[in-house]
Order: structure tokens, then C-alpha cells, then sequence
């Protein structure tokens, strides 16, 4: 997977925790407003009085369904207003430890060692890339052959993944100094014993290609069906 593969599932899962978290904690919240709500409306028309007392207190937590609200939740009255008006409500904090978190506590623990992932490969690139890049012995095109670990590079120093078939054309095209190889020359160098190998050999350039194009600006062209050459986009 690439590096921007994977910050993009860390950016994911960052989202789908937080959205989880919050979708917790406002279905709490609503739950938590109509029980101080309901509450309360019993509490006033019990009391029949606009005096918010100890016994006012006492009435409205023994309303209160969610046993967890008792003692948190508190009355507040409007005295700006010109008609009394009395309001429940209780702190975000006591509303989130009464949501259910643990859906959100699991993505997160996801999100954390995705994090450690992340940060485990970008280091291990940082510390790989100067050693890909400045042990080439050949570069063309975005493409760089290693001579010391037989590998080809791109840019951004990752390695390019080639089946063996493929990477022994690559050699080939990097060696040959106009990075042009005729069908003859390819065949019998790769299938020796093989009398007919132009299916087989259109097979290995065709997957070859998207390879080649995806991790530098080269590709290969056709010459007139007699020769295949790596040129520059």
C-alpha cells in the first residue's frame, strides 16, 4: 500500500471516529433533555409553585428515569422574562459519560495503531529512500535500476514490484543504450526453447505496461510490430 493510501485510511477512520463519538453523544443528549424535560413538567405540577425549593429539588430528581442524572441534573429560572419560567439541564461532560462511547473507544484504538502504522512506514521510507536513490546505478525516465540489490526504484524511492519476466526485460531495456530491443532479441533471451513466443511475449508487454507507467513517465511503444522501445512520455 502507499504512503497516501494510508494517510487516507488514517484521515477515514479519524471521521468515522469522531462521527461515531459524536452521533453517541447527541442521542444521549436528546434522550437525557426529554427525561429533565418530562421531569420537570411532573415537578411543577406537583409543586404548584413558582418557589424553586430543596423540596423542588428533591421532587424533580425522584422524576428523573436516568438514575445517573440525580444530583447532576439542575433547575434554572428565567427571572428576565416577564412569566416564570423554570429550565433543567445538566454539564456536556455528564452527557458524554452517560453515552455509549465504546463503538467510538474501539475505532479509535483502530485509529491509534493505524497511527503507528502510518508513522512506522514513513519512517522506514525516510531511512530506505536516500539508500534506493543514491545506490542506482541507472536511472531513465522516473526509473532507477539498483546495481547492488538488482532492483528498480521510482522517484519517490519505492520499489517497483516486477515478476521476474519483467523485471528481466527491464534489465534488458536499461541496458541496451537506445532502450529499444527488437522481438527477436527478446524472445530468444527470455524463452530460449520457445519456437513461437509473440503471443507470449504481447502478453508480458501488455502487463507490463500499466507497471511501467504507473511509477515513471516512460512507456513502451510498439515499432511496427518488429521492436519494442522504452521512451519517455
Amino acid at each position: 500500500m502507499k504512503q497516501q493510501h494510508a494517510v487516507v485510511v488514517l484521515f477515514a477512520l479519524i471521521i468515522a471516529s469522531s462521527m461515531t463519538s459524536l452521533g453517541s453523544y447527541r442521542c444521549t443528549s436528546q434522550r437525557v433533555c426529554y427525561d429533565m424535560e418530562r421531569a420537570l413538567a411532573l415537578t411543577m405540577q406537583q409543586q404548584q409553585s413558582d418557589v424553586i425549593s430543596q423540596d423542588t429539588i428533591r421532587t424533580f430528581n425522584s422524576h428523573l428515569q436516568i438514575a445517573e442524572l440525580r444530583g447532576k441534573a439542575t433547575i434554572a429560572v428565567d427571572a428576565q422574562g416577564q412569566q416564570f419560567k423554570a429550565y433543567a439541564h445538566c454539564s456536556e461532560a455528564t452527557i458524554f459519560s452517560l453515552s455509549d462511547q465504546r463503538p467510538a473507544t474501539i475505532l479509535w484504538v483502530i485509529t491509534g495503531c493505524w497511527f503507528m502504522f502510518v508513522c512506522y512506514r514513513h519512517r522506514q521510507k525516510i531511512i530506505t529512500q536516500p539508500l534506493a536513490l543514491n545506490t542506482v546505478g541507472k536511472g531513465y525516465g522516473g526509473l532507477f535500476y539498483s546495481d547492488t540489490d538488482n532492483r528498480f526504484y521510482a522517484t519517490d524511492g519505492d520499489m517497483v514490484q516486477l515478476t521476474p519476466m519483467q523485471h528481466h526485460l527491464m534489465e534488458m531495456f536499461f541496458q541496451s543504450p537506445s532502450h529499444s530491443l527488437t522481438k527477436t532479441e527478446i524472445c530468444d533471451a527470455l524463452w530460449p526453447k520457445k519456437p513461437d513466443a509473440n503471443d507470449t511475449l504481447y502478453t508480458l508487454i501488455r502487463r507490463l505496461k500499466p507497471v511501467i507507467e504507473q511509477h515513471s513517465d516512460l512507456k513502451i511503444e510498439s515499432d511496427r510490430s518488429k521492436a519494442y522501445r522504452l521512451v519517455i512520455r
